[in-house]
């Protein structure tokens, strides 16, 4: 009788790598997280019963943690990454090396290790401003900042393992992702989670620009759906997929839509745009609907309604 399935999960207590973590568990996998603990929180995996569960702290650069991590597993979910194109605007040097080097490292370490199929975290970042909406996997990338840049890299090594090794990869780029475990923390904050904490603290919205630049966005839930369906599905290997909500909602828009949940308005401040941030981002979903039967199930304002509960039951959201 076979046992668990055994999977690695890179970035294992960020906001991706967590509730993946908790949905394999519940699938009956057999799960190892690696994280380094520079973005990810401990409370994310606090309480999880360790019968099946395996949590390491290290990181990605460092590729003997890497070959270490990935020892006696069947499935790597690469979440580990510097998830932020205004920090690396700031730091272009670190988010290479973490987001580029670090996946080389894990594809590496992978390979050596005999694992059936490699997961890969990429963005929606990759396609830049590009005119063409909605955007499809096979129109041409034209990434704007170096985070775009470093994670078509990433693709890119996926591309070359699946072709030359007997590593399988999938990449799913990801539309901005929100939902529970999201950091409202740091300068580098997501809209979604940054517009909350502010709120919280009564604090107007920052909006970047005119407000009128438009996300598609991805709740968790359905996230984490698209890696399990990417890393069982066959015959997918080399293969990239959007993982979205399938519209695209203006920053005026995702600021009212909290207002009406919160029954408060903070007001709105808006600042100078971001360097490197792009005007549009709506993604056809269709690729993933067809080849991994892709469907998310949580509309916008159910998950921005789940995250607001999540927001106030850590504290941040009165």
């Amino acid at each position: 009788m076979a046992g668990p399935k055994r999977a690695l999960v890179t970035g294992g207590a960020g906001c991706v790598g967590s509730n993946l973590v908790v949905e394999l568990l519940r699938r009956g996998w057999q799960v190892r997280a690696l994280d380094d603990f520079s973005a990810g929180k401990h409370e994310h995996l606090k309480g999880i019963p360790s019968d099946r569960f395996e949590l390491r702290e290290g990181d990605i650069r460092n590729l003997q943690v890497c070959e270490q991590a990935c020892r006696n597993m069947e499935y790597v979910f690469h979440q580990a990454a510097i998830r932020s194109v205004s920090r690396s605007m700031d730091d272009p040097q670190a988010t290479n090396e973490v987001n580029v080097r670090g996946t080389l490292n894990m594809l590496q370490a992978a390979q050596k290790a005999g694992v059936r199929r490699f997961v890969y975290a990429s963005s929606s970042s990759v396609y830049g401003d590009a005119t063409q909406l909605p955007q499809e996997e096979t129109q041409r990338p034209q990434p704007v900042s170096p985070y775009a840049v470093s994670k078509l890299a990433g693709e890119n090594y996926c591309l070359s393992f699946a072709k030359t090794t007997k590593l399988e990869t999938v990449s799913l780029r990801y539309f901005n992702v929100y939902g529970p475990n999201q950091d409202p923390e740091s300068k580098y904050s997501l809209l979604i989670p940054a517009f909350l904490a502010q709120a919280g603290r009564g604090e107007p919205f920052e909006v970047h620009g005119d407000g009128l630049q438009a996300r598609d966005f991805s709740f968790v839930g359905d996230v984490v759906a698209a890696n399990l369906l990417a890393a069982q599905t066959p015959n997918v290997s080399g293969e990239i997929f959007n993982v979205a909500g399938g519209k695209s909602i203006s920053v005026l828009d995702v600021a009212q839509a909290i207002v009406n949940i919160i029954g408060k308005d903070p007001g709105k401040r808006h600042t100078d745009r971001r360097p490197g941030d792009v005007r549009t981002t709506w993604a056809s979903i269709e690729r993933a609907k067809k080849l991994l039967g892709f469907q998310p199930s949580v509309d916008f304002e159910e998950g921005l309604r789940r995250s607001v509960d999540y927001f106030r039951s850590t504290g941040w959201l009165g």
